[in-house]
């Protein structure tokens, strides 16, 4: 499987109103209190509506080994978000499929001494065939396909195990956008 980032890579730094600021490494980005920068999240849903998680590769720097949503990343300096969504999904689970853009929000989460992560974070949403994921073993360890309600029982049941930008983000997904899920 290809290597799809490094710690090299720089990222857009923005303000809180999503105006670009500046360029950084996306080490620097996720150093100490992190830097704000552009992020997406997607969220894919089965035919059936389950949910597709990842779990993420013991060789992340920020969360290794905790489980996530389908897929999440940063755009290149450049690039369209969109386009960056489009390119992230195919390069992490090997999938093409239309996505909506549901919300964004600012997010700072710290992890241990390691690092944190300083987002202004765009949530989308899509469909895909179960049997077309094909994860990058360099960025996701396993996946699962879990129902809504099994995920919103799990984010309770043990809230730990999971990332915090997905914790919160399906939490508003599940108040406010409901209508939109499967």
């Amino acid at each position: 499987m290809p290597i799809v980032s490094s710690d090299e890579e720089p990222l857009i730094l923005v303000d809180e109103l999503d105006r670009v600021i500046g360029s950084r490494s996306k080490l620097a980005c996720h150093k100490g209190n992190g830097v704000l920068h552009r992020a997406f999240s997607v969220f894919l849903f089965s035919d059936d509506g389950d949910v597709l998680l990842q779990r993420r590769s013991q060789e992340k720097l920020l969360w290794p080994g905790f489980w996530s949503n389908a897929c999440c990343s940063h755009p290149r300096v450049g690039e369209e978000l969109l386009e960056a969504v489009h390119r992230r999904m195919a390069q992490e689970l090997g999938v093409s499929t239309a996505v909506e853009f549901a919300y964004k929000f600012t997010y700072h989460a710290q992890f241990d001494n390691v690092g944190s992560e300083h987002e202004l974070c765009s949530v989308w949403l899509g469909r895909v065939d179960v049997a077309s994921v094909v994860p990058n073993s360099n960025e996701i360890s396993e996946v699962q396909w879990i129902s809504s309600e099994g995920l919103s029982q799990a984010l309770i049941a043990s809230p730990d195990d999971y990332t915090p930008w997905l914790r919160m983000e399906w939490s508003r997904l599940v108040q406010e956008f409901s209508g939109r899920l499967p």
